[in-house]
């Protein structure tokens, strides 16, 4: 099969809205919405394996750092690790006292009525219903007339609330949201009927007002259709002055940002969305790159994505799925530059730029510093650039590959190397800088010994480790060998906050002649990227180990210097 000569016969272009007198367009991007994260259940849903509880709860409180007050953490009745997770929230006191939960339940009675028992003794919380609206669902997957599509939500909303108002013991402020989920591919008539109908059933006040959540479930028209559809629903919404009205979007267009911006500029007040776009298909709209938009047109956004790289590890640990190199604002090549006309143009530009004054150095739309990112990150070299290829002639000469954010830290290494010597910096210089820098790293710490044993479930390790006092016994249990390990090292004083961000592994070489080449990243308040040390060794975990007393080592120097 192949791509349709004429594909309106198969994908009808969809009507727009007639909107003569729109006002959005002559707005600009200056208002902060209310941001309401979805990581912890509609970016969960799209893993492919979801969080667990711990993973969930790390997830929740670094949403609370960055300073989200409204965060989406579960689908309780639809299993038991999210109704457990929104229990271990309530009765483990990690609900800070300016943040508001929200679960989200379908508009049937069961499922209510669980969700209300998940909720019980939460300080405050918002319920969301939501029932789909658009035709196909109505037809197709539910075989429901218009009214019965209405009824469905109106009578969810009657059911919620009267539970709410049966759960007075524990003084819940409650705060109701309805989604007519498929909202930009409902006739604009049907869903302002279910919406207006919603807020009847519910009667909202200007004190205690409702959310009015406008999904764009799947994304199918230009940001502009979006926009004219949020803005009408502005205008039309009874009791709008009682009324937030929250956004939704999806990006199966790629155009999930602009959709959302331009509703903000429509009447929007809230967004829902995920940390780096996450979320089923191709996504949720990405608050990151939301914010930081705004940041850069001198709007503060209200969220701190002052230490973004860190921000940006501790995702792709919990989801398991990679930030892009080339992401907006947080990829590790996004402020990068190897062509040596932009490295010329930014080089000039950082050398004027002063720091009082508006930021205006060539290709780079915000201060990287501002975000946790370093100059050293902007200019480098590749194998195109003619200017040293790093990376190129490691892997092609010793088949050494070396993790991104480890090439930005050694390109600089060399870079230094080279203007101290004045020559050409070839392969073989190259991996003799690398062997001394990251594998004979001169430090407090040399691992002399160490021992795995396994448990149930668990890895012990036994260390002996060569200190400016003398040799040190340790031992650690963990998930696997350097888990245990790094919980061993911690008798012997770590910087203050250090953490360990990553592991690499990979084989130098084929057959019986193959060694493990290992790296581990750490890092730690003050020290202003991470940290890498590098072990190679014919077994993995030798290999492993070295490398984690290697970035150690190299993290207590710089963190002195």
């Amino acid at each position: 099969m192949s791509m349709l000569v004429d594909p309106a016969v198969k994908y009808p272009r969809p009507a727009s809205l007639a909107l003569p007198d729109r006002t959005w367009p002559h707005q600009t991007a200056h208002r902060v919405p209310i941001w309401m994260s979805t990581d912890l259940r509609d970016g969960n849903q799209a893993l492919f394996e979801p969080m667990n509880g711990e993973t969930k709860l790390r997830m929740f409180k670094m949403l609370v750092d960055i300073g989200f007050k409204e965060i989406e953490v579960a689908f309780p009745a639809a299993s038991r690790t999210d109704f457990d997770f929104v229990r271990t929230l309530i009765e483990g006191g990690h609900i800070p006292d300016d943040v508001t939960i929200e679960v989200i339940t379908q508009a049937r009675e069961d499922l209510i009525r669980e969700t209300f028992e998940a909720l019980r003794g939460v300080p405050r919380a918002i319920v969301h219903l939501y029932n789909a609206t658009a035709p196909a669902w109505r037809q197709t997957v539910f075989g429901m007339s218009r009214a019965e599509v209405q009824q469905l939500a109106v009578q969810g909303t009657q059911l919620i609330r009267q539970l709410a108002d049966a759960q007075t013991e524990f003084g819940t402020k409650w705060t109701f949201q309805y989604s007519p989920e498929t909202f930009s591919t409902t006739e604009p008539d049907f869903a302002l009927s279910v919406c207006n109908a919603v807020i009847e059933a519910w009667q909202p006040t200007v004190d205690h007002p409702m959310i009015i959540n406008l999904p764009a479930t799947v994304e199918a028209s230009t940001p502009n259709v979006y926009a004219d559809q949020i803005e009408w629903m502005h205008r039309h919404l009874t009791q709008r002055e009682a009324v937030i009205l929250s956004v939704h979007p999806h990006n199966d267009r790629g155009t999930a940002v602009a959709a959302a911006e331009l509703a903000v500029m429509a009447g929007a007040q809230r967004v829902e969305g995920c940390l780096f776009g996450h979320g089923e298909r191709t996504g949720n709209v990405d608050l990151v790159t939301l914010a930081l938009n705004l940041y850069s047109q001198g709007v503060s956004p209200g969220l701190d994505f002052s230490n973004l790289p860190a921000i940006a590890r501790a995702v792709e640990q919990c989801t398991a799925l990679p930030v892009h190199p080339r992401h907006p604002y947080a990829g590790d090549l996004v402020f990068t530059a190897f062509s040596g006309s932009h490295q010329d143009a930014i080089r000039k530009g950082l050398a004027v730029q002063q720091t009082d004054a508006p930021w205006a150095v060539p290709y780079l739309p915000i201060d990287p510093k501002d975000i946790g990112a370093s100059y050293e990150a902007v200019i480098r070299v590749n194998s195109q650039s003619g200017k040293g290829g790093i990376t190129y002639l490691l892997e092609s000469t010793y088949d050494m590959v070396i993790p991104r954010r480890a090439q930005v830290e050694f390109s600089g290494i060399v870079q230094a190397e080279a203007d101290s010597t004045g020559r050409e910096m070839t392969p073989s210089a190259l991996w003799a800088l690398f062997q001394a820098e990251y594998m004979a790293t001169s430090g407090p710490w040399q691992l002399l010994h160490h021992q795995i044993s396994e448990g149930t479930g668990q890895t012990r390790i036994d260390l002996v480790v060569q200190t400016p006092q003398g040799e040190r016994r340790l031992h650690g249990h963990g998930n696997g060998p350097l888990d245990a390990a790094w919980q061993a090292v911690q008798a012997l004083g770590l910087p203050a906050g250090a953490q360990w961000h990553g592991f690499e592994e990979h084989a130098i070489g084929q057959g019986a002649d193959a060694t493990a080449l290992a790296w581990v990243e750490v890092g730690a308040p003050g020290v202003s990227t991470s940290v890498y040390g590098a072990g190679r060794h014919p077994h993995m975990v030798s290999a492993s180990l070295q490398a984690l007393v290697q970035a150690i080592n190299r993290l207590i120097i710089q963190a002195a210097n």
